[in-house]
């Protein structure tokens, strides 16, 4: 039975107080606690789940295949248990406890979402797929260009020096290529692009006037001075990435701005801190602290602060501030226009194509290479120039086939030897597209059913439509025409028809926005209605673009800081 709210555990306001509180410990979270404590404010991290330090919590980073029960594969029990997650992308044997359980959080599907999750220090970035392509103007501009949403209060050029902030600490590879659709950053040496990946860059290239580039992913290829100042060290390109690297290579919160912050002296970091609402003083006209159920005893307790950053991953913090009622804000914390939890959207990853190239067989690639090279988006820029709205970017790979070709001989010593012929060459491309927002894909609270915290669940009512259907048909045929052009052949094409959810890229629900009638942050993340609450994780996105969208996350979290800081100094907070 669920446990109910005690207001008499509470603590009294001036025992638990801070300069800040930022909820949630990923990405976004771990960027605004880096911020906060390096600018000098004493900041508590709340994070809902277990802690887990770099190495220390990694019990499967260096295990080899036959060292694992089921060599890396999820038993029949898990998946029977675990329907939704078990279908997320990297989730195996070796990586598993860096995701839910499905039966430990639920919520309802008013139309079918798969909402993957990580609940731990450091989220989803010891997960994450770590692409880190920089928006460009055309993806700021695009709402109030083509008449679709609302349009975003800032621009390129607003964000532009806190990518390079994010870039040059984190660690990015990539080449600058003078793409005018997707920037170019503060770069370490890329990845190189195979043999045939060469090939089909120089066919697109010549046939399309297309650009496909190497992977801007966050691993560190070349350390500089700031990278190894973390302990983080050269990726070793094993692939393993979401084991937890020992290395540091590939970025995430445990790894990097954590511990950064830690070392200032300013952090104090509450795991199995369920975030029940935020607390929100009439006389004062301000938020004073946040409410949290601690998982393990169910004792309620309120943390205090000047200033509150929502960075709880997008559906969640919807999820928190819808719960944080008042007579102020009946409707949710800041949600005067009613719009809290509306234009919710996602990223489309249904399309994909394969196919083999012939030729190429006296060569090969060493190393498990953990990036992927990108074609640009080339939809939809200056102009619409296809039935549908937004655009999006083409993930593309090749490889030998290796020991997969020995399974079609005979077995025994004949198949030990066919598995070391590297056989033939395929190469795949798949989607990642923007979808539009829109008022009728949302969340909200249950009005019937609460989690084990007594705290409502959450409701999701998202869906693809007819522009979605557009794109993927799009992106079919004008995938399939670049590989044809490069030679391939036996090519397949796959429309997965999955769920929205499965990308892991939800957004919007908080949106930024200039007129507060019609968005629920301004230009700097702040809540219209109440200026000491700032959300800028994926709740806050007007639109969702066609890029990677963490590494955007990140800069507008630590512009927001920074602008926050500030106004603490003027006493304006």
């Amino acid at each position: 039975m669920a446990s109910k709210l005690n207001t008499n555990n509470f603590y009294l306001e001036g025992e638990n107080t801070y300069d800040a509180i930022v909820i949630g410990s990923g990405i976004s979270g771990g960027w605004a606690t880096k911020e906060l404590c390096e600018k000098g404010l004493k900041t508590l991290v709340l994070e809902r789940g277990r802690n887990v330090e770099h190495n220390k919590d990694y019990p499967t980073v260096n295990k080899h295949p036959w060292e694992l029960t089921h060599r890396g594969d999820l038993t029949e029990e898990f998946v029977k248990e675990n329907p939704l997650i078990s279908k997320s992308a990297g989730i195996s044997e070796d990586t598993q406890h860096f995701f839910i359980k499905d039966k430990d959080h639920p919520y309802v599907q008013e139309k079918p979402f798969d909402w993957i999750r990580g609940y731990q220090v450091g989220g989803k970035s010891l997960t994450w797929g770590r692409a880190c392509q920089r928006w460009s103007e055309y993806e700021f501009t695009a709402p109030a260009r083509f008449g679709y949403g609302i349009d975003w209060p800032i621009r390129y050029k607003d964000v532009a020096p806190w990518y390079s902030h994010v870039e040059d600490f984190i660690g990015v590879c990539g080449n600058k290529d003078g793409i005018e659709s997707m920037p170019d950053g503060e770069f370490l040496p890329p990845f190189d692009l195979n043999c045939v990946e060469s090939h089909i860059q120089n066919s697109i290239k010549k046939n399309f006037g297309r650009h496909l580039v190497q992977a801007r992913w966050a691993h560190i290829t070349q350390p500089k001075d700031i990278h190894l100042q973390q302990g983080r060290g050269k990726c070793q390109a094993r692939n393993l990435c979401m084991r937890g690297c020992p290395f540091g290579g590939y970025f995430s919160s445990v790894s990097s701005t954590l511990p950064w912050a830690a070392k200032t002296g300013n952090l104090t970091l509450r795991p199995h801190s369920v975030v029940h609402s935020i607390i929100y003083d009439e006389k004062k006209e301000k938020a004073t602290g946040v409410r949290i159920i601690d998982a393990n005893t169910n004792e309620v307790i309120e943390y205090f602060a000047r200033i509150i950053f929502v960075n709880a991953s997008a559906l969640n913090s919807n999820l928190v501030l819808l719960n944080s009622k008042s007579n102020r804000f009946p409707n949710g914390l800041g949600n005067d226009n009613g719009l809290l939890g509306k234009y919710v959207a996602f990223h489309n990853y249904r399309a994909s194509v394969g196919g083999e190239i012939e030729g190429f067989e006296d060569q090969y690639y060493f190393g498990r290479n953990p990036t992927e090279p990108i074609i640009a988006n080339y939809r939809n820029l200056k102009k619409q120039d296809t039935d549908y709205l937004g655009g999006f970017t083409t993930f593309m790979g090749a490889s030998r086939k290796g020991w997969h070709n020995a399974l079609e001989g005979p077995i025994g010593e004949d198949l030990k030897k066919n598995a070391m012929k590297p056989g033939g060459w395929t190469a795949y491309m798949y989607m990642q597209g923007e979808t539009i927002p829109k008022e009728e894909n949302h969340v909200r609270l249950s009005e019937t059913d609460t989690d084990q915290w007594g705290i409502p669940l959450l409701v999701t009512s998202v869906d693809y439509d007819d522009n979605d259907d557009k794109m993927v048909k799009d992106f079919l045929e004008q995938s399939t025409l670049m590989l044809e052009k490069a030679g391939a052949k036996n090519i397949l094409q796959h429309d997965s028809n999955q769920a929205p959810g499965l990308d892991i890229h939800e957004m919007g629900g908080c949106r930024m926005g200039c007129d507060p009638k019609t968005s629920l942050l301004n230009e700097w993340n702040q809540l219209h209605a109440c200026k000491n609450v700032f959300v800028t994780d994926g709740a806050c996105m007007t639109s969702t673009g066609n890029q990677s969208p963490s590494i955007l996350y990140m800069a507008l979290t630590a512009r927001a800081a920074n602008y926050a800081v500030e106004e603490m100094k003027k006493g304006d907070l």
